[in-house]
């Protein structure tokens, strides 16, 4: 019996053949130049927060259950008038995963919950990049993911999710995201 942690399979992947497929690619000198996950962030805005609070804690639930971690509420940055919105109030929720955790996520996302799309015919691969190394994806419903208990939901909620890259462009972000098995449409 051995204390050491099993490495996610996305994780082991990475190091075993994506590291040496991104290098043989793009001709990296050092190996810290290869470009990596550095995390993940999942955001989901809940505007009908502003009038009522418990729609934001069935966000929070549906998100902690997914993500594997307890999300923190994100507050109104200033007061908006016409959606009855003050400065301070929580109107969404997030949540950052980085290490074992991100890996499994990935995994969970492109295995079950992306094919679980209906009309799915991959994510758009020329808009979400940045300019600098992050691709950002949204999804409609949450009900994609199979940690959510589809009779128990409420409101089907979209949400945001952040790939976070050292990547220094786009293209060695689309490759080092294509090799986890990411689809694509072009």
């Amino acid at each position: 019996m051995s204390d050491v942690k099993e490495l996610p399979r996305l994780r082991k992947q990475y190091d075993e053949t994506i590291r040496k497929a991104l290098v043989e690619e793009f001709g990296y000198k050092n190996p810290m130049e290869v470009p990596k996950l550095e995390k993940i962030v999942i955001n989901m805005g809940v505007g009908e927060a502003a009038a009522d609070q418990k729609k934001l804690e069935a966000a929070v639930g549906d998100l902690t259950a997914i993500a594997g971690q307890r999300p923190v509420k994100t507050r109104a940055k200033k007061a908006i008038a016409g959606f009855k919105i003050r400065e301070g109030q929580a109107i969404g929720t997030k949540v950052t995963l980085r290490k074992s955790r991100m890996y499994e996520f990935l995994d969970r996302l492109v295995t079950i919950a992306l094919p679980r799309v209906r009309d799915f015919r991959g994510i758009p691969g020329n808009r979400g990049f940045d300019g600098r190394g992050n691709y950002a994806l949204g999804l409609k419903e949450q009900i994609v993911f199979p940690e959510i208990n589809y009779d128990k939901v409420d409101t089907v909620r979209g949400m945001d999710i952040v790939f976070v890259t050292t990547a220094k462009t786009d293209k060695e972000a689309k490759a080092l995201l294509k090799a986890f098995q990411l689809p694509f449409q072009n």
